[in-house]
């Protein structure tokens, strides 16, 4: 009987160790992706108003653009302009 929780113990301690490991890297992915985009929204509101004219965006449009940064703008069509 004694064996066998033996031989078991390693298995479920490394099962253990690769739950927290995945939990660590979950959490460090999300740090790092809170600070890029921390970054960007800083980098963003540094600019003036003709040059976030000129990238296609504006000042009231940066948080949208930081929390969005996955979706490409460029597919996106403007309903005011006239199809």
């Amino acid at each position: 009987m004694t064996m066998i929780q033996g031989t078991m113990w390693p298995e479920r301690t490394s099962v253990s160790t690769r739950r927290v490991h995945s939990l660590i890297r979950k959490y460090w992915d999300a740090f790092l992706a809170h600070r890029d985009r921390r970054n960007l929204r800083g980098t963003l509101s540094g600019l003036s108003d003709r040059e976030l004219m000129d990238i296609g965006t504006t000042r009231g449009e940066i948080d949208y653009v930081v929390s969005n940064c996955d979706i490409d703008p460029r597919d996106i069509v403007s309903h005011s302009r006239a199809v």
